[in-house]
């Protein structure tokens, strides 16, 4: 079991925990299939809403914040069953715009792994209003079920009242809709392709300005990152900062950061670079790789 659970794990009620420290290897990111929920349901004769709960410690565990030093833990559940825990990550000595929360971690976690609905929301303490609004932008967001402690669930709907979202600006496929842009650039370097296929699938219908970022470790190993527009614009979750908390959920360190690419489109009304560079310099010294590419079409 990896040491960042070792405390969280003793809040857990003992046939849960028992059940779950398997899981919890050196490659335990935060994902926990629909198969593996229904047998920690089963081992430890709990309904499915109260399991998840429980787990909420273990995905706090994830949280990095030397800010607030608040740990928020969220789980969000995809059509699928499956479901994939996030937490607050904070970068140390730069501006809190550069936060991730919680809900937007575990959302993009969800997402990259190729989900196509959120149906239900977990979270440790209420959504702030920044997330309510992050997740208005999902499939059907103001239907997500939202699960609090101590609390009766609730649809999003009840805690964002008279909400604004992607229908206000006549978007009619939402944050996780199956969608991909193609781009003009042929490379042999896998990060870059893997770089272009992220940037097809991100989320910006907004500015049009479809990004990604790559960071790959010392080992070779690869942590992505999608821009996710909102339509309160604020609200949105930058690529750098998806992919920082994607690294993070795996465990790993800024300081294992070899390389670093940002890829956009020309022809977006924004430009993510300079905010890229901002929140990279601020957890590894190393150079930002940026590539502009022309979408097809």
């Amino acid at each position: 079991m990896q040491d960042r659970f070792i405390r969280s794990i003793t809040q857990l009620p003992t046939s849960l925990a028992d059940a779950l420290i398997p899981m919890l290897h050196q490659d335990f990111a935060g994902h926990i299939r629909a198969d593996q929920l229904a047998h920690l349901c089963q081992v430890s004769q709990m309904p499915e809403d109260e399991v998840l709960l429980a787990l909420l410690p273990i995905a706090a565990a994830l949280a990095k914040p030397p800010i607030s030093e608040f740990y928020v833990g969220a789980i969000a559940q995809g059509k699928s069953g499956d479901i994939y825990m996030g937490a607050n990550l904070e970068l140390p000595g730069e501006a809190l715009f550069h936060s991730v929360h919680a809900e937007q971690s575990a959302i993009s976690h969800a997402w990259l792994k190729g989900e196509s609905q959120i149906l239900k929301m977990i979270v440790n303490a209420s959504p702030c209003g920044h997330c309510r609004q992050f997740m208005n932008e999902l499939v059907d967001g103001a239907n997500v079920t939202i699960l609090l402690p101590a609390q009766p669930s609730h649809s999003l709907a009840h805690y964002l009242p008279y909400a604004f979202g992607p229908n206000d600006l006549h978007v009619t496929t939402p944050l996780l809709s199956k969608q991909q842009i193609e781009f003009a650039l042929d490379s042999s370097d896998p990060m870059v392709i893997e770089g272009l296929d992220h940037a097809g699938l991100s989320y910006a219908p907004y500015t049009h300005s479809f990004a990604a970022v790559v960071l790959e470790t010392q080992d070779g190993a690869t942590y992505c990152g999608r821009y996710a527009e909102n339509a309160a614009f604020n609200p949105s979750m930058l690529p750098m900062q998806m992919a920082l908390s994607n690294l993070s959920r795996h465990n790993r360190e800024c300081s294992e950061i070899r390389r670093a690419l940002l890829i956009e489109s020309s022809q977006g009304k924004i430009s993510l670079v300079g905010a890229s560079m901002e929140a990279l310099q601020a957890v590894a010294a190393i150079e930002l790789e940026y590539i502009v590419v022309d979408p097809i079409g």
